[in-house]
């Protein structure tokens, strides 16, 4: 096992469904580490990539990705024989099953917009979503919260990333909406999802996940029970219509 970074491929193109890598090493649990993958690791409330992986020789089903330190590490759906240290390999995405991420991902953004409170806590499935509010009451009009949710779909907006510094995150901590989960620090720099652009602007907060290029591409949305989860936590689920 090697402490080299992973080249996240999957960074700079979300869209980017397969690509070559070489095998840097393997965990002691079993995973495959790669010098470079469009899989994204288990973070931030979206689960990890699954897809597949071949080589001359074999093939491999792959389960999740989970980070393994400054790397990122797949893990086989079932024990078979690895591809050796230092083999070129080839390695595709469960796409569908990525795409529904991404858009709830986004979704999830934009339901942090329409209802603008603290977020406690979040995850991310591929039919649904949820963010955790720090809410003491719910919402007057859950169908005024609906519509507003898809208002902001069908604008079609542009979701893009922009990046700042440590100091610059620090010296504007209201970017900050989650109260469970902080940025990374110490990495010199923090990742900025951005919806909207100039006055049209709705959004921007730190996040390392996967977006849709545009609000548009989320689709219609369904929006779920509002639960209580503790004296003021309200639980909002949204569901793909699709």
């Amino acid at each position: 096992m090697t402490d080299a970074m992973t080249d996240l491929l999957f960074r700079a193109d979300p869209y980017l469904r397969e690509a070559t890598a070489r095998v840097s090493g393997h965990t002691p649990e079993g995973a495959i580490l790669l010098d470079r993958t469009v899989f994204y690791p288990t973070g931030g409330g979206q689960p990890g990539d699954s897809g597949h992986l071949d080589w001359p020789g074999g093939r491999i089903a792959i389960a999740t990705t989970v980070k393994a330190g400054a790397q990122v590490a797949l893990v086989p759906a079932e024990p078979l024989p690895l591809p050796p240290v230092g083999a070129s390999v080839r390695h595709w995405l469960d796409w569908d099953r990525r795409h529904r991420h991404m858009r709830l991902h986004t979704a999830l953004h934009l339901l942090s917009v329409v209802l603008p409170y603290p977020v406690t806590g979040g995850q991310i499935g591929t039919d649904r979503a949820r963010l955790d509010f720090d809410m003491p009451d719910p919402p007057d009009d859950i169908q005024a919260v609906a519509a507003a949710l898809a208002d902001l779909v069908d604008r079609d907006l542009a979701v893009t990333e922009d990046w700042i510094t440590d100091e610059e995150l620090a010296a504007n901590p209201g970017l900050v909406k989650t109260l469970s989960v902080r940025p990374p620090a110490g990495q010199r720099r923090v990742r900025l999802v951005r919806i909207g652009q100039g006055v049209q602007q709705i959004d921007l907060q730190p996040c390392g996940g996967t977006h849709v290029a545009r609000t548009g591409e989320v689709g219609a949305l369904r929006l779920g029970r509002i639960e209580k989860k503790g004296r003021q936590n309200r639980r909002v689920t949204i569901e793909l219509d699709d």
